[in-house]
């Protein structure tokens, strides 16, 4: 079925590999739609605690495809991007409907309402379209070779696709201004410093550092409550402190009903490792 991704589930981790390394793979239109078909699945599998997008060869993501840029460029609107391109991937929808509307439209936005952890692992260029891939990400680990730009400004656009939202929430306003202004080339080292990436690893280390991160929460943390700290975080993003307050008030009541309380609890005082449940408790 997939063309233009690998997709994989070894328990717990589900890795998702862009694979036009010819083209360091830069995304079309059957590229976001297997990814997220992809996204969909393994949000949906109890053998999935997280999951983790990778790049195949040496490029995560060079941004979007020249010939889909171009399209875009002669029909003066990102409609172009819309077209019918894996339409049998289509009936696939990744995260909590709600929230997808909530976080509004964009490629990668639904990755926000994702229930499971969702890590980039930058293997190599990430650039444009491949950037807001990356920042969508709930984590990033990047390999010492990886490489980000932005672009946009290079292109004559502006900072597209919600990077303007979540690159100043990541690394404040007036990093991400020198950023998206200079669209100027940066390794993982940097990514780090900044506070794009949370990890740099070697290269020949990165898949696998972001894979025990994930088995690391399977073997000891409650899959419900990585799901509604997931939640929180990026609700929360746009309410007042009050709020805020209020909404985690009412989740801490609703936990003490929850089973993954009970059991963690138990863990605890029984000093042992937790044996948390996969189907996650609304």
């Amino acid at each position: 079925m997939y063309e233009e991704i690998l997709y994989e589930v070894t328990d717990p981790v589900a890795t998702i590999t862009l694979n036009r390394p010819d083209k360091l793979n830069a995304l079309t239109n059957r590229t976001l739609a297997e990814l997220h078909h992809a996204v969909a699945d393994a949000e949906a599998r109890e053998d999935v605690v997280g999951i983790v997008i990778t790049g195949a060869g040496r490029g995560f993501c060079a941004g979007l495809d020249i010939a889909t840029l171009q399209a875009i460029s002669q029909a003066g609107e990102s409609a172009a991007m819309n077209d019918d391109s894996g339409s049998e991937l289509s009936a696939a929808r990744a995260g909590d409907a709600e929230l997808r509307k909530e976080f509004g439209v964009g490629p990668f936005t639904y990755l926000l309402a994702v229930r499971k952890p969702v890590l980039a692992a930058v293997n190599g260029a990430c650039a444009g379209l491949g950037f807001s891939l990356a920042i969508f990400s709930d984590m990033r680990f990047a390999s010492e070779k990886a490489m980000f730009t932005t672009v946009f400004s290079h292109r004559g656009l502006v900072a597209e696709h919600g990077n303007s939202w979540m690159l100043p929430r990541l690394i404040g306003p007036g990093r991400a201004l020198d950023v998206l202004w200079s669209g100027r080339k940066f390794n993982g080292e940097e990514a780090l410093q900044l506070g794009i990436a949370n990890r740099v690893t070697s290269p020949d280390n990165l898949l696998e550092e972001a894979s025990e991160y994930i088995r690391t929460l399977a073997a000891t943390c409650s899959p419900t409550s990585i799901m509604h700290m997931k939640r929180q975080v990026y609700r929360q993003l746009n309410q007042h402190m009050a709020e805020a307050n209020i909404e985690t008030l009412r989740l801490q009541d609703k936990s003490t009903a929850w089973p993954d309380l009970k059991e963690g609890v138990a863990s605890f005082m029984e000093r042992r490792p937790p044996k948390f449940g996969r189907v996650t408790s609304d």
